[in-house]
């Protein structure tokens, strides 16, 4: 009686023993009971009926993945074809979904997203396609949840990373931008003379104050003759003569 009585609490031992599962704080453990669901653990300590294949848990982890889409080839809207890929990142929100619902998930995802890829960017010429990466990235995104939200998935970013473009497009691409960099240095040059003459007006306006050219002159001598070493012609027009004459007046006058 005694080794009987002792068997069965071996055999309880054993069976309380092996029907403990440990749930970490990321994870959730899906219970199916012969193979129905009956249930979705949440982390801790756990107990299922494990004998005979009568429960089994399956461990989901809940923690944000990431899945590389590889490049993918496709022609833009204006028939330039572009190899490009992107980086999609995604969160299980529902574990029971994810199990239930799909066989391979990340699989799926990755799918999903190459083909979602390819038709977004046969939407979109090759200007926007590089100017508005970000948009296009989220509306990636928009398809991608509209899909996998089903799954118990919540797709939580898609970064588009490289655009690889044909060789000719990009010579022709560097020739724009060179031409582009050519038409703003004409035009800021052209803006400097416009400046320049419009001081050179002014500058003429007040030299033509009655005197003002004789006493240009006189400073233009004067800096002219700092080094005695060095002889300085300047022929010396009449009116030069006759403003000095104003000048010498204009003294005369205010005292």
């Amino acid at each position: 009686m005694d080794i009987i009585l002792w068997g069965i609490l071996v055999a309880v031992i054993f069976v309380v023993l092996s029907g403990l599962r440990v749930v970490n704080q990321y994870e959730r453990g899906v219970i199916l009971t012969l193979g129905k669901y009956t249930g979705t653990r949440q982390p801790g300590l756990n107990w299922i009926l494990s004998v005979f294949g009568i429960q089994k848990m399956i461990k989901v982890d809940l923690r944000v993945r990431t899945v590389d889409v590889p490049q993918q080839e496709a022609i833009t809207k204006d028939n330039v074809p572009v190899g490009i890929n992107a980086v999609v990142y995604f969160q299980i929100e529902k574990a029971e979904d994810a199990v239930l619902k799909i066989q391979d998930y990340t699989f799926a995802v990755a799918q999903y997203a190459q083909a979602s890829l390819r038709d977004v960017i046969g939407g979109v010429e090759l200007d926007s396609l590089l100017a508005e990466r970000d948009k296009l990235a989220d509306e990636i995104k928009k398809i991608l949840d509209g899909q996998t939200d089903g799954w118990g998935i919540n797709v939580t970013a898609v970064k588009m990373q490289d655009i690889e473009l044909p060789a000719d497009m990009k010579r022709a691409m560097a020739k724009q931008a060179e031409a582009e960099r050519e038409r703003r240095a004409t035009i800021i040059r052209a803006e400097g003379e416009l400046k320049a003459s419009e001081n050179l007006r002014l500058a003429a306006t007040n030299l033509a104050i009655p005197g003002a050219i004789s006493l240009r002159t006189l400073q233009t001598i004067e800096g002219s003759t700092a080094n005695p070493a060095s002889t300085v012609i300047f022929a010396v027009p009449v009116e030069i003569f006759e403003g000095i004459k104003k000048v010498s007046d204009l003294v005369k006058g205010n005292k």
